[in-house]
């Protein structure tokens, strides 16, 4: 037996946003959340691991459904129908970095809506073999491992963190999604107390990989210290331009500290 397609709604409107999942559920589609904003998308698109993502173009947060359909699709491969009232030349070319599987004028009727839902379905069961690797991983290790996983924009601020970042920077999901990761810790040299200076230039500038594996600490913004192994690095979409910046963080474990000191 088939098993039911699972979809994402991303819709600021929830007179829209409730249309739109009673359409989908008479025609026996699970719609598995509904969400406002691009940034809160990323992450939970991570997490709930849907078939097809539903995305409006005009959102309420600090990014528009453009940039968050690209990061969803270049990220985690997630197919993209978009939703919209406008559909001007400039907006078609920003979409078409999301590779989207449809494109939805509003208003719509029921009948628009499942034929796009449909074709998209069976366009990415075909697409889907073709598509090359997740440029950061799997979605569900990103969002099983224990370390701390960020995503980046090219401005330092961070677009998705995965489950164990929550912890390991003891504050509120809220105050994480698009602040720069600087507002949240520092990286600094355990030896000296000194302050790396921020990686991320670097990377963008250089699109190189900078690594801290020795003498490192990650101190968090409620002051808590870790010795840790750093490695930022970027990130490329599947034509090789760069989208935004891996940060991985491993905290290392006493025996590692232990033998480092020896070497010491």
């Amino acid at each position: 037996m088939a098993s039911i397609p699972r979809i994402l709604i991303v819709e600021d409107d929830e007179i829209i946003s409730t249309l739109i999942t009673t359409m989908l559920e008479r025609r026996g589609y699970s719609v598995i959340g509904k969400f406002s904003s691009g940034e809160e998308a990323i992450v939970r698109s991570a997490e709930l691991e849907p078939d097809l993502v539903m995305m409006d173009i005009n959102l309420s947060g600090q990014m528009d459904g453009v940039t968050a359909a690209r990061y969803i699709f270049q990220l985690f491969q997630y197919p993209i129908v978009f939703l919209t009232a406008l559909a001007d030349d400039n907006l078609l070319e920003r979409a078409k970095q999301s590779q989207p599987l449809g494109y939805i004028l509003k208003p719509f009727t029921d009948k628009d809506l499942s034929s796009n839902v449909q074709m998209a379905l069976y366009n990415h069961g075909i697409r889907k073999k073709y598509l090359d690797a997740y440029p950061v991983g799997e979605p569900k290790k990103l969002m099983a491992i224990l370390d701390t996983i960020l995503i980046l924009d090219t401005k330092g601020r961070v677009i998705f963190y995965n489950p164990y970042t929550v912890r390991f920077l003891d504050m509120p999901e809220n105050q994480i999604l698009m602040h720069h990761w600087r507002e949240l810790m520092m990286i600094v040299n355990d030896q000296t107390g000194e302050e790396i200076p921020d990686p991320v230039p670097e990377v963008v500038k250089q699109m190189l990989v900078v690594s801290h594996e020795f003498n490192t600490a990650v101190v968090t913004k409620s002051g808590k210290s870790r010795k840790a192994s750093v490695t930022i690095r970027p990130v490329k979409d599947d034509k090789h331009e760069l989208i935004g910046v891996f940060m991985h963080i491993r905290e290392k474990t006493l025996d590692q500290i232990k033998m480092a000191a020896k070497k010491a």
